[in-house]
C-alpha cells in the first residue's frame, strides 16, 4: 500500500509541530518546506524529527526543503506560512502581509500537487482560506481551514478543567468564524451524553465559552507569540481523517453557498465558514447542517458577517482574488 505524502508549508512552531504529530501517528511521508532563507531550519527540524523514529517507532520519512518540487504529488498540503500574532495584535491585523504569502504558496501548491487537499492554518484563517481557494483554483471540496478542531478542543479542555473530569468524555460543537465572534453551542455540548446544562451553571458554561473565544489571545499574552501545540494537533486530526478516509464529522472552515443560510456575496459565490463537515479521502465530502434556535442564529449570522468583511478586505487589497 502506498504511503500518503503530506507536505507542510512553513517550518515555524505550528508547521514543525504538525510534522511531529503526523510522524508520531505514522500518517505518511512528510515534507517540511520553508523559504530559502530558512531552509536550514526546515532541514534541521526534519532531521531532528526523523532521528526520533527509532525511539518512537515510526517509519515515516521526513525531509526539509525550500524547493516545491520536493512536495510534488502530495496527498495533503498543510499551509502554516505567514507571520504569527504578537501581543496587542488581532488575527485581522495580519491580513495584508499574510494574503500575499498565502496567495504565492497556494499557486505553487496547485502547480506541484494539483490533486491535493489543502488545509489552511494561517491567520486570519477565514480570509486565508478564501485567498488559497482563489489563488489555487482548487474545487471547494479540496480547500479547508483548520479552526473548529482547535476551538472545540479549547472549549472541551476548559469545561473539563471546570468539571474536574476527563476531556475524553466531553463532546462539543462550535461554529462560525475563527476569531472572537466564534459561536460555541452549549445546547450541543455534553459529557458522556449528559447535557452540560445539567452539570454546570449557566455562568460557568458562559465563562468557558468566552475563554474558548479568546483562548488564542490568552496564550499570545502569556508567551509573546501564537499557540502551536493545539493548532497543530487540530490540523493533524483533519489530516488523519482525510488520509485514512475516516469520514469523521469535524468542525472546519468549509465552503458554504446555501448551507446554513450563508447567502452569496455581491460578486456571487459563497464563503468559507466554520461548520460541521464530513472529512474523507475526497476532502470535505459533505456539510452537515443543524437547526439553530433564535439566539444561535443571531450569533452565527454576526460571525458570518465578520467573515464577509474580511473577504472584502482581501478583495480590496488584491483585486485579482475577487
Amino acid at each position: 500500500m502506498r504511503r500518503a505524502k503530506i507536505s507542510i508549508i512553513g517550518a515555524g512552531n505550528v508547521g514543525a509541530t504538525c510534522a511531529h504529530w503526523a510522524a508520531a501517528k505514522e500518517l505518511g511521508d512528510i515534507v517540511l518546506l520553508d523559504i530559502p532563507d530558512r531552509v536550514g531550519v526546515a532541514k534541521a527540524k526534519a532531521l531532528d524529527l526523523f532521528c526520533c523514529a527509532p525511539i518512537e517507532e515510526f517509519d515515516s520519512r521526513v525531509i526539509g526543503t525550500a524547493d516545491y518540487a520536493d512536495t510534488a504529488n502530495s496527498d495533503v498540503v498543510v499551509v502554516t506560512a505567514g507571520i504569527p500574532r504578537k501581543p496587542g495584535m488581532s488575527r485581522d491585523d495580519l491580513i495584508a502581509t499574510n494574503v500575499g504569502i498565502v496567495r504565492d504558496v497556494a499557486q505553487k501548491v496547485a502547480h506541484h500537487s494539483p490533486s491535493a487537499v489543502m488545509i489552511i492554518v494561517s491567520n486570519p484563517l477565514d480570509a486565508m482560506v478564501y485567498t488559497a481557494w482563489k489563488a489555487s483554483r482548487f474545487p471547494t471540496n479540496r480547500i479547508l481551514g483548520q479552526a473548529g478542531c482547535l476551538d472545540v478542543a479549547r472549549f472541551r479542555a476548559f469545561l473539563a478543567m471546570d468539571l474536574g473530569c476527563s476531556v475524553e468524555d466531553i463532546q462539543a460543537l462550535l461554529l462560525g468564524g475563527h476569531g472572537d465572534d466564534m459561536v460555541p453551542l452549549a445546547r450541543f455540548t455534553s459529557v458522556h451524553g449528559i447535557p452540560i446544562s445539567m452539570l454546570l451553571p449557566k455562568e460557568r458554561i458562559d465563562a468557558c465559552m468566552q475563554r474558548a473565544k479568546v483562548g488564542g489571545g490568552e496564550i499570545v499574552q502569556l508567551m509573546g507569540t501564537s499557540a502551536y501545540y493545539a493548532p497543530a494537533s487540530g490540523t493533524i486530526q483533519m489530516v488523519e481523517a482525510i488520509v485514512k478516509d475516516k469520514k469523521r464529522i469535524l468542525p472546519c472552515a468549509a465552503y458554504c453557498e446555501d448551507a446554513f443560510g450563508v447567502a452569496p456575496g455581491d460578486k456571487g459565490g459563497g464563503y468559507f465558514v466554520g461548520v460541521p463537515c464530513v472529512l474523507g479521502a475526497g476532502g470535505m465530502e459533505k456539510v452537515v447542517e443543524i437547526q439553530f434556535d433564535a439566539e444561535e442564529r443571531k450569533l452565527f449570522d454576526e460571525s458570518v458577517s465578520h467573515v464577509k468583511d474580511l473577504v472584502g478586505l482581501v478583495r480590496k487589497a488584491f483585486p485579482d482574488l475577487g
